[in-house]
């Protein structure tokens, strides 16, 4: 490894920064690098590698011209995928952080859904109405989106005991599940979801892709859970298919519009439960591991982690 020292800029907002720095500090030296960390005073000429969040100041990447990549500290790129000033490789954020935490949101609320959770609760009014009901063996569980957040939600899933059907663009095998593929696996796997978890990234294949055609292949009185990307569902087909009965309930975790507007009918939807896009939040202690890896991988002249295909859009 060479020994010299490498300039990372930190385009991130400043509340953010004091958690990162540390972590990002660890890392850098368990890996051996010799890192020298900046901000907005770094010069754009002397900067090795940039670490990005949409949320921060950075949108013109051009003055970069001696930076060898943009690592994303969020596994979502569409907001920075069309920057036309990008020319830098950009990797996307992929850490076991990442993936526990979406493991556990979904088998959660996977869980809730099929135990009916929400409706044994008893409230106030002394209301007693006990149910059985199925065992997960008995409950058939679709996830639409296969990388590695949706395959540790659905390998968690099948632990459980559910029966779990994935669904991704591209033909995948994963034990326990039954995978399908393209626009005829996807009504198959629509078709079979009494309780259906979106997983994808947002592409313009992807966007909508639950819509009033799509929800009409679901089963009546399925359950929706998005813990994946906003805009992968229409939200007025998706509340025309609640207020209509034919879904039971959705719950969400992430808006076309981020916090999610005060007056937007979710919030107040009895079928509806709104969480504050929390299912799954980049850690600094894991994902600095990965930043870490991705610049001794670069430095080292071997590939990247989690590279994102500019074509395909993730």
């Amino acid at each position: 490894m060479s020994g010299r020292v490498l300039n990372v800029l930190a385009a991130l907002p400043e509340a953010d920064w004091q958690s990162w720095r540390p972590a990002l500090e660890r890392a850098f030296a368990a890996a051996g690098l010799k890192v020298r960390l900046g901000g907005r005073e770094m010069a754009p000429g002397a900067v090795d590698y940039i670490l990005y969040t949409p949320t921060g100041w950075l949108a013109d990447f051009s003055p970069y011209t001696r930076a060898r990549a943009v690592l994303s500290l969020w596994a979502g790129v569409e907001r920075i995928i069309g920057n036309k000033s990008l020319t830098q490789k950009l990797t996307r954020m992929v850490d076991p952080g990442l993936r526990e935490g979406m493991r556990e949101w979904v088998a959660g609320h996977v869980l809730r859904a099929h135990l009916g959770m929400d409706r044994d609760i008893c409230r106030t009014d002394a209301r007693w109405a006990p149910h059985v009901p199925p065992l997960a063996r008995d409950r058939q569980v679709t996830l639409l989106g296969l990388g590695a957040l949706g395959t540790a939600a659905a390998e968690a899933l099948v632990a459980l005991g559910f029966q779990v059907t994935g669904w991704s663009r591209r033909p995948k095998e994963i034990a326990g599940v039954t995978c399908l593929a393209g626009a005829d696996g996807l009504a198959q796997a629509l078709a079979r979801a009494e309780i259906l978890v979106l997983l994808l990234p947002l592409t313009p294949e992807t966007e909508n892709i639950l819509n009033a055609d799509t929800l009409a292949h679901l089963p009546p009185g399925a359950v929706v859970l998005n813990p994946g990307r906003g805009a992968l569902i229409d939200d007025a087909a998706l509340l025309a298919a609640l207020d209509s009965g034919r879904l039971a309930h959705a719950t969400l975790d992430v808006f076309r519009e981020e916090p999610l507007p005060a007056t937007h009918p979710f919030w107040a939807h009895p079928r509806v439960t709104v969480t504050p896009h929390i299912a799954s939040a980049t850690r600094p202690e894991t994902a600095a591991e990965v930043v870490a890896e991705n610049i001794r991988r670069a430095e080292a002249g071997e590939a990247l982690l989690y590279l994102v295909d500019r074509a395909a859009g993730y």
